[in-house]
């Protein structure tokens, strides 16, 4: 009976063989995600003229550029050793679950050039997490994420990024850099010196048709999250423990920031600007805030509207343990030309568990009417919640 089972196998394997050399075979091509090397893959899924470019599975190094599409594996931990670029026409996608450690100080941050994209799959349960690799990791381990775009700023036709020297700024405001979601960004903020060093997430001239959400940025050395210029919205933004500012844009950014949470920032919770050499460059910064919390304490504000500020609507602004609302130095001139333009609105201001000496703001010009309606709302809001007829709402 072994003798005749053995024997149908080899008949089996002879016949298959046959068909599969016959001249009317279908010609196989790569699916890319079928788990089996077919096709012109190079390896399981990835290679040749269809799929993404094999990241080398002998090594878990991130170095270096990527000029093709580049898949990195979940079940991998990788350590970023130095500069890792998406170069113009290149993608970068991240699944879920993915772990990258950084050793290399101001020379590791992952960066995002013009026309490149970068993918970033995580989900709730299983976020991608860009962190140090430190033995007792700290703020300013490693630089950061930096990703730039083609969009508008007021720093001129094109600028080059204050960290990573790559080009940003244009006119396409629709630009697409990738998709960023659910990222946990840990320990950033490397300095180069006193007025050079990453963030967290450094968003330079990123256009609307990039999507920035469910992203956390933990014990940064700098700013935890910037926008400078550009378009792209920010929701769901998260930072937590940073060195200087919470969530900072300027430059002419026109996005939309929804659902932030901001909570143990050194200076400001949000640092809102239009141009640090010239208040009144054009465009001038437009942001739309809604459903924001600030926990402090701060040094500088929950809200500093700064050089030249621009025009801001804030709706649902929940600010707790702080000393300062709203932080205007009186020497900004342009600041304060918007101030009693009413280009600062704010609705739905609640304040709980302040210090005892907190202030609405410390604008100390001549404040107008139209401001001090904004304040008179803020603190009637604060009334209805002492007495119980406002309940407050969640963000």
């Amino acid at each position: 009976m072994k003798k005749q089972i053995l024997k149908l196998m080899l008949l089996m394997a002879s016949t298959a063989f046959v068909v599969s050399c016959g001249s009317d075979d279908p010609v196989f091509t790569a699916s890319c995600t079928d788990g089996i090397q077919n096709g012109d893959e190079t390896r399981i899924d990835c290679g040749g003229s269809s799929c993404n470019e094999c990241v080398d599975e002998q090594s878990n190094i991130l170095e270096g550029e990527v000029a093709g599409d580049v898949l990195l594996d979940a079940s991998v931990e990788y350590e970023l050793t130095a500069s890792y670029v998406v170069l113009d026409g290149g993608t970068l996608t991240i699944p879920a679950g993915t772990t990258i450690k950084a050793t290399g100080g101001t020379s590791s941050y992952i960066a995002v050039a013009q026309g490149g994209k970068i993918f970033i799959e995580g989900n709730s349960s299983n976020p991608v997490v860009m962190t140090s690799g430190a033995a007792n990791p700290s703020a300013s381990d490693w630089g950061g994420l930096v990703v730039c775009g083609k969009a508008p700023t007021n720093v001129g036709a094109t600028a080059t990024s204050e960290v990573a020297d790559l080009t940003y700024g244009g006119t396409n405001s629709t630009d697409n850099s990738g998709s960023i979601r659910y990222l946990r960004i840990e320990y950033t903020g490397a300095t180069f010196n006193s007025s050079k060093e990453f963030n967290g997430l450094s968003l330079f001239g990123v256009g609307s048709g990039t999507t920035v959400e469910y992203v956390q940025s933990f014990e940064g050395g700098d700013d935890g999250i910037e926008f400078f210029g550009g378009t792209v919205k920010g929701k769901y933004l998260v930072s937590t423990n940073s060195g200087d500012d919470s969530i900072d844009f300027a430059d002419g950014w026109a996005g939309t920031g929804e659902y932030w949470y901001i909570s143990g920032g050194a200076k400001a919770g949000i640092e809102g600007s239009n141009n640090g050499d010239n208040g009144n460059a054009s465009p001038v910064t437009n942001a739309t805030l809604k459903n924001i919390t600030v926990v402090g304490p701060v040094t500088e504000g929950a809200l500093y509207f700064k050089e030249g500020g621009g025009d801001f609507y804030v709706d649902n602004f929940y600010i707790a343990g702080a000393d300062l609302g709203v932080k205007i130095k009186g020497t900004d001139t342009e600041a304060a030309v918007r101030i009693e333009a009413n280009d600062l609105i704010m609705t739905n201001v609640q304040f709980a568990d302040n210090v005892t000496s907190f202030i609405q703001t410390d604008y100390t010009e001549i404040i107008s009417h139209s401001y001090n309606k904004v304040l008179q709302q803020a603190q009637e809001t604060v009334q209805l919640l002492q007495i119980g007829l406002l309940d407050g709402q969640e963000v």
